[in-house]
C-alpha cells in the first residue's frame, strides 16, 4: 500500500502537467481558429473563414463529400448572397468533447445559426459538428468538417442546444 502511495504522489504532477499542457493546446486552439472562425462567421468574411481551413479538407455534408474544397467557393457565393438580402449571422456552439495532442485534435460539439433579416424573426439553424484539427506549418486549421442537421434521422432542435451544460 506504501508503494501505491508513493508511486502515486510520484505520478500526481505528471498528471497535472499533462492536463496544463493541453488546456494551453486548447487555448491555443481556441485562439488560432474558434475565435476567427465565430467572427469571420458573423462578420460574413469568407476569405477570413476559409484561411482557417487546410489546403487539403475533407469536408462532409448532408450535401455529400467534398475533396476538393468547393464548399470554399460556396462560402464566397453564401457570404455575399447574404450581403446582398440583408442577413446578418450570429454563431454559437458548445463542445460535447474534445480530444487533443501536441499536433491534432479532434472536437465534437453542437452548434446554432442565427439568420437575422431586417424586420423579420431571427430563424435558427441547430446541428452538431466533428472537425479535426492539425498543426499546418506551426498554426492550427481544420483539415476534416463532418457536421449534421439530424441525429438518428431527428432533426437537432433548440432542445438538443440547450443540453449544454445539463449533464
Amino acid at each position: 500500500m506504501k508503494k501505491f502511495i508513493v508511486y502515486y504522489l510520484l505520478l500526481l504532477p505528471l498528471l497535472s502537467f499533462g492536463q496544463e499542457n493541453l488546456k494551453k493546446i486548447q487555448n491555443t486552439i481556441d485562439q488560432e481558429v474558434w475565435e476567427p472562425f465565430t467572427r469571420a462567421f458573423e462578420t460574413l468574411n469568407a476569405e477570413a473563414l476559409n484561411a482557417i481551413y487546410a489546403d487539403e479538407v475533407l469536408r462532409v455534408t448532408p450535401n455529400g463529400i467534398d475533396t476538393k474544397s468547393e464548399f470554399k467557393q460556396e462560402n464566397i457565393k453564401r457570404f455575399a448572397q447574404n450581403k446582398i438580402d440583408g442577413i446578418s449571422i450570429t454563431l454559437d456552439f458548445w463542445f460535447d468533447d474534445r480530444d487533443t495532442n501536441e499536433d491534432t485534435s479532434y472536437e465534437v460539439g453542437f452548434y446554432r445559426i442565427g439568420l437575422n433579416k431586417k424586420e423579420a424573426k431571427t430563424s435558427y439553424i441547430y446541428g452538431q459538428f466533428h472537425i479535426v484539427l492539425k498543426k499546418v506549418n506551426g498554426t492550427w486549421k481544420i483539415t476534416q468538417d463532418w457536421d449534421t442537421t439530424t441525429i438518428n434521422g431527428k432533426k437537432i432542435t433548440s432542445k438538443d442546444f440547450d443540453k449544454k451544460g445539463l449533464e
